[in-house]
């Protein structure tokens, strides 16, 4: 069975109709020979490569079968060998859920997109003559899909890969043989009265740069409907192979559309003559060093990936480091993880801005150890100007919980012009107003909004609807949940046991502070970052009038005078709070008893040994001593064997 009989009936029928309206169809019998050769060829090839990936993974199983053992994630399966030669870790299995959720929607987000601009070039396209006579326009079109007469001699035709028709043929369904694009760009020529101008939306292109074992590619090419090429990058011999191993360990599918490369990620992303609708970056510590390729390597509209696991640079453990690697300076505070979210996106902003590009994120994640952002790219020089308004500096005063944002930027509009002029400030005096201490400055971070709501409300019942074919569904949909309640105006958040803490006092339950700012008139939320978090819009002097009015009520012991409680108590509030429980003061979740915070799976769930490390019992916090003993127990074991030999 080489080709299907829908495809033989529609070129049968462009011949008849070629030949109806007196094109000559020399060439469109060239066309015909030509592709069912190609698709011989194609469905010997694709015999050979079967035959050749169940001899291969026989050997291999058969030589090391003891060697390796079988890793099942999703719809995919990898042979992982045991010794720590490709880098695997369990906890990610989050991570790569949530990635499979964001790219199906991408690729739904896409397809809309691509609809909608059809529509508004139909509507703007001239109207087609009500008479019989076909207008000049046609009939240009139509001279121009006959092959000129110095074209190749040989038969073969002159692939465009810009044409595409609006039914593809580029695949057969029946025994999965792929028809060469020959075939499609051929259709397309002959359809071109029907179809000039209108490109056909192609399967996104899909680039992991740093593939390692390349189970997040295996699972992208098994479990996304509609994907196309799936490039999966390394530059470590022992994860290509073993990436390659996978591959054809997971079947047709997976070797038909995954492709392994054995590649420096930054040459390979800037050289690629092509570039990817999505770039995914998840690399074993931080992904600064990508980014410059990263922004560059994906095609106007969209999607980059990025995880950074180096945490403890980016809350503030080093913050000379954290400035050397993304350009802005880490605070010490309880926000400090979606500080570290704001931070990777402000550099992500930073490198794409020199190439007259800027960003927009759809989904920001803090989640076990690491951090995962989902940004769209753009590219338009103008936009970009824009990127001043949506980065901040960030002032904590060091003796209390207050906190406030510098803008960097500012724009004054007039008529129709827009002026850009930088930001007013200080925003703060040399001494908090609340306490009277001095302020830590850090940043610039991105301060506008981390989230597209309407992407994560879509994500979230993605996720819902296909429940079964996500490994980690009751993590992602909880955290997911949370996101989709956030308050996605408002940077950084407060935390309600470290207000009490500086005043000594007896904490408020959340319900009863979270109305007290409802009743204010103000905003309130949770944040997917912490469960004590709180997100609000209330100025940080109303924060403190309500939790005075609190410790009014719930008095606490005299404490010394130049204590940062003690100054913030003896003012007295200008605002009278209001504790009568709000509506609002739950949120639907919440209400519903929905999960949002779920404890780990497991023990020593976490970030594991960088590949290669050699596995010691200083590792037991990290791996586990079971991990540990099997480690130990195997290189005792293969000793004696090198001895013998």
């Amino acid at each position: 069975m080489l080709v299907t009989h829908s495809h033989v009936l529609k070129l049968q029928l462009k011949l008849v109709s070629a030949t109806r309206i007196g094109t000559k169809p020399l060439s469109l019998f060239k066309v015909w020979s030509f592709f069912c050769s190609k698709t011989v060829e194609r469905a010997e090839e694709k015999d050979h490569t079967l035959n050749l990936f169940l001899h291969d993974i026989g050997t291999t199983m058969s030589s090391d079968l003891n060697d390796y053992k079988i890793i099942k994630e999703g719809e995919a399966e990898i042979l992982m060998h045991a010794k720590n030669e490709v880098f695997y870790n369990k906890t990610q299995v989050n991570n790569r859920d949530i990635s499979v959720a964001v790219l199906r929607t991408f690729i739904s987000k896409r397809k809309q997109e691509h609809e909608a601009m059809l529509s508004k070039k139909t509507k703007g396209a001239p109207k087609v003559p009500e008479n019989n006579e076909p207008s000049e326009l046609v009939k240009e079109e139509e001279l121009d899909t006959t092959p000129p007469e110095d074209h190749k001699s040989n038969g073969e035709c002159k692939i465009e890969e810009d044409i595409s028709p609006e039914e593809p043929c580029s695949t057969v369904e029946e025994d999965s043989v792929k028809v060469t694009e020959e075939c499609s760009t051929t259709e397309g020529q002959i359809n071109g009265s029907e179809g000039k101008g209108r490109r056909e939306l192609k399967p996104p292109r899909v680039l992991e740069a740093l593939s390692a074992s390349g189970l997040r590619s295996l699972r992208y090419a098994r479990e996304v409907e509609g994907i196309g090429q799936v490039v999966a990058v390394d530059n470590d011999q022992a994860s290509v192979d073993a990436c390659r191993r996978n591959i054809k360990f997971n079947g047709s599918v997976a070797v038909s559309k995954v492709e392994s490369h054995l590649a420096d990620a930054r040459v390979y992303m800037i050289t690629h003559p092509k570039e990817f609708d999505v770039v995914d970056l998840d690399p074993y510590g931080s992904p600064s060093v990508f980014l410059d390729s990263a922004v560059q390597s994906v095609v106007d509209g969209g999607m980059l990936m990025c995880t950074a696991t180096d945490m403890a640079v980016l809350c503030g453990g080093n913050g000379e480091v954290c400035y050397s690697k993304y350009g802005s300076y880490p605070l010490r505070g309880k926000y400090c993880h979606e500080m570290a979210l704001r931070i990777v996106l402000a550099c992500i902003e930073s490198h794409a801005n020199r190439y007259k590009r800027y960003i927009v994120p759809v989904l920001s994640v803090q989640m076990d150890f690491y951090l995962r952002v989902f940004v769209r790219i753009y590219t338009s020089a103008s936009a970009m100007k824009n990127t001043p308004l949506k980065l901040s500096y960030v002032y904590q005063c060091t003796g209390c919980d207050s906190f406030h944002l510098q803008p960097i930027g500012r724009t004054i509009s007039k008529n129709t012009s827009v002026r850009y002029l930088p930001g007013f400030g200080p925003v703060v005096p040399q001494e908090c107003t609340d306490c009277g201490k001095k302020f830590n400055m850090g940043g610039p971070i991105w301060s506008a909004p981390i989230h597209d709501q309407e992407w994560v409300t879509a994500i979230l019942a993605d996720v819902k609807s296909m429940k079964d074919r996500y490994p980690a569904y009751d993590r992602i949909s909880a955290v997911l949940t949370t996101i989709s309640e956030e308050l996605p105006d408002v940077p950084l958040f407060l935390s309600l046991h470290n207000l009490c803490a500086t005043l000594k006092c007896t904490s408020p339950s959340a319900i009863i502070f979270r109305s007290a700012v409802i009743n204010a008139g103000y905003r309130i939320s949770g944040t997917h970052v912490n469960p004590l978090g709180l997100k609000s819009d209330a100025p940080m002097d109303v924060i403190w009038d309500i939790m005075r009015c609190w410790v009014k009520n719930h008095p606490v012991k005299p404490q010394p005078a130049d204590q940062s409680g003690s100054i913030i108590l003896a003012k007295e509030p200008v605002l009278q709070a209001n504790f009568a429980r709000a509506v609002a003061s739950l949120s639907k979740a919440q209400a519903k008893k929905v999960a949002r915070f779920l404890p780990n799976p497991e023990r020593h769930w976490g970030p594991k040994l960088r590949a290669g490390r050699t596995i010691t019992s200083k590792h037991v916090s990290l791996l586990g001593p079971e991990a540990i003993n099997g480690a130990l127990n195997q290189e005792d074991e293969e000793e004696p064997k090198k001895v013998n030999e």
